[in-house]
C-alpha cells in the first residue's frame, strides 16, 4: 500500500513538472516606456499601459514558458497633448485602424544568470509583424502580500526600429531606433479569477446596500 502511494505521488509530481503554470497579466501593472532620439538634442519618452494577456511560466524550465500580450494604443501618453494627437494620427500609429499592438512569444531561453531570460516573439504593430527579442529579468516569484495570490514580476528591455513597422516619419532627423522598457506583473490564473469574482460580488453587495429605498 505504501509503495503504491509513493508511486502515485511520484507520478503526480512528474506530471506536474511537465506543465508550466498559467498566469493572467494584471493590466494595472503591465505597462512600458519607450524613448527615441529627437534631432540629437533630447531623448523624449512615451508610456503605454493596461496590457492584457496570459503567461505560461515554469521557473524550473523557462523553455516551456510563453507569453501573449495585447496593448491598447489608446493609452499612449507622452505628457504633451499635441504630440499624443500626432502619434494617434495616420502619420504614425493610426490608432483608428490599428487600435492595439500584440506580442506573442515563439521561443524562451535561459539567460546568462538564473534570473535572466531571452524571449523572442512576434510583435504586431501598425499592421506589420516582425520578430523582436526581449531581454527579460525575473524580478520576483512569490505571494502578493495584499491579495495573498501567487504572483510573478518581470522587467524587459528591447530595441527596435520604428521604420520596420511603417512608422518611419522624420527618419533620420528623428531617431529610428526605439529603446523600450516593459514591466509585467502576473497572477496565477485560477485563484485570480476567483479573487476577481469575489471582489465583484462584494462591490455589488456594497452598492446594493447603499441604495436607499
Amino acid at each position: 500500500m505504501i509503495r503504491r502511494v509513493a508511486i502515485a505521488a511520484s507520478l503526480a509530481l512528474a506530471s506536474a513538472s511537465l506543465y508550466a503554470t498559467t498566469y493572467t497579466l494584471e493590466p494595472d501593472y503591465t505597462q512600458g516606456v519607450f524613448r527615441w532620439n529627437h534631432l540629437g538634442f533630447s531623448s523624449p519618452a512615451a508610456q503605454f499601459a493596461q496590457g492584457t494577456g496570459t503567461l505560461e511560466f515554469d521557473p524550473g524550465d523557462p523553455a516551456r514558458s510563453s507569453v501573449s500580450v495585447t496593448i491598447p494604443l489608446s493609452t499612449l501618453n507622452t505628457g504633451v497633448p499635441a504630440l499624443d494627437e500626432d502619434f494617434r494620427s495616420t502619420d504614425f500609429f493610426d490608432t483608428a485602424r490599428f487600435p492595439s499592438a500584440t506580442f506573442k512569444s515563439t521561443r524562451v531561453q535561459q539567460g546568462a544568470m538564473k534570473e535572466q531570460l531571452k524571449v523572442t516573439g512576434d510583435l504586431t504593430l501598425h499592421g506589420v509583424t516582425k520578430p523582436v527579442t526581449l531581454e527579460v529579468t525575473v524580478i520576483k516569484i512569490g505571494t502578493n502580500p495584499r491579495t495573498s495570490l501567487p504572483t510573478v514580476g518581470f522587467d524587459a528591455l528591447a530595441t527596435l526600429k520604428r521604420s520596420d513597422f511603417g512608422l518611419g516619419e522624420y527618419v533620420p532627423q528623428v531617431g529610428d531606433e526605439i529603446q523600450m522598457h516593459i514591466i509585467i506583473q502576473a497572477v496565477e490564473a485560477k485563484p485570480y479569477a476567483e479573487y476577481l469574482k469575489a471582489r465583484a460580488a462584494a462591490e455589488a453587495a456594497k452598492a446594493k446596500g447603499g441604495v436607499q429605498k
